[in-house]
């Protein structure tokens, strides 16, 4: 009932903003960034190219607070123009950001678009965790996006990252002027970016061969609350260092993978981005800066190539 309530508060906030358009609003694209911690981002601040070590006024992006499960509901955050920071380390109180020394797709990613489009307004809504999975069974102590994932005592009990999803999506679209220009904007669903799947790679061959029809749910869960069943969607392929004595850090990686395929390949408004494979690693689990940077590249041509209608 909890979960419904939300799903529900969170649609209307959806309906009133895209109901209210006055003459000199704007009109913003929406696109979620999803997933674990390849797509917090480890990517260092430091490495970033000239062009994109400034705050972009153009994007706007509303990061929520990332949490566990088992605690109370949070879904902080506050819209605020994309910067660097938004990578591992990112928090927000709701009022105020704290800002990183990482960064994950979200810049380039932002930057493509504005280059494929450059006539539309962007905005972005990041909910992400490391660690997390779709499996309830290899939720570990990272956290579970299946909306059936119960953990917790007391007001934290049953929650889960599909509930702190739905409080971060409440939060960031009943903001009615996300830029702060004194007009209410416009917010039209565009896409959906997906970066997930390593931990549920982790345990066990059963828990793997689970993943498509996991993600599938979840996508389409995903895709209702932004009220567009065939929203497009972009997975990133996961990917393996090796640096692991037994030659695999995902040992059940090679199921997962095949997962996200096949659900692309059923799916006509999906695609999958595969240039993981090519990465350079900062650590056994995480890409190295310049792949974050093309990462972001790749899922914007990606996007950019599906129907949009």
């Amino acid at each position: 009932m909890f979960r419904l309530k939300c799903l529900t508060l969170a649609l209307i906030a959806f309906l009133i903003i895209v109901g209210n358009e006055s003459a000199s609003a704007k009109t913003y694209r929406v696109y979620f960034l999803g997933g674990q911690s390849n797509m917090d981002g480890y990517g260092y601040v430091k490495d970033l190219p000239q062009d994109l070590k400034q705050s972009d006024s153009g994007v706007m992006i509303f990061h929520a607070n990332p949490a566990p499960d088992g605690v109370p509901v949070d879904g902080r955050g506050i819209w605020a123009p994309l910067q660097p920071g938004h990578g591992a380390g990112f928090k927000s109180d709701g009022t105020a950001n704290t800002y990183s020394n990482r960064f994950g797709a979200e810049l380039t990613f932002a930057k493509k678009l504005k280059e494929l489009a450059p006539e539309e307004n962007i905005a972005l809504i990041k909910i992400s965790r490391g660690g997390t999975s779709i499996a309830i069974e290899a939720a570990g102590n990272f956290g579970c996006w299946d909306p059936d994932f119960e953990k917790g005592t007391g007001k934290g009990q049953g929650i889960n990252q599909y509930d702190h999803f739905l409080a971060g999506m409440k939060r960031a679209l009943q903001t009615r002027d996300i830029d702060q220009d004194g007009e209410a904007d416009t917010l039209v669903p565009a896409g959906i970016v997906w970066m997930q799947g390593e931990s549920d790679a982790h345990y066990s061959e059963e828990i793997a061969r689970q993943y498509e029809a996991n993600l599938k749910r979840l996508m389409d869960l995903i895709r209702a609350t932004m009220l567009t069943d065939d929203l497009p969607v972009v997975i990133g392929r996961i990917s393996d260092s090796g640096d692991n004595p037994e030659g695999k850090v995902w040992k059940y990686g090679e199921i997962v993978r095949g997962g996200q395929a096949a659900f692309v390949e059923k799916d006509k408004r999906a695609a999958l981005v595969t240039s993981t494979d090519d990465y350079g690693y900062s650590d056994r689990w995480h890409y190295n800066s310049e792949g974050y940077l093309d990462l972001g590249r790749k899922f914007a041509q990606a996007l950019w190539k599906l129907p949009q209608e």
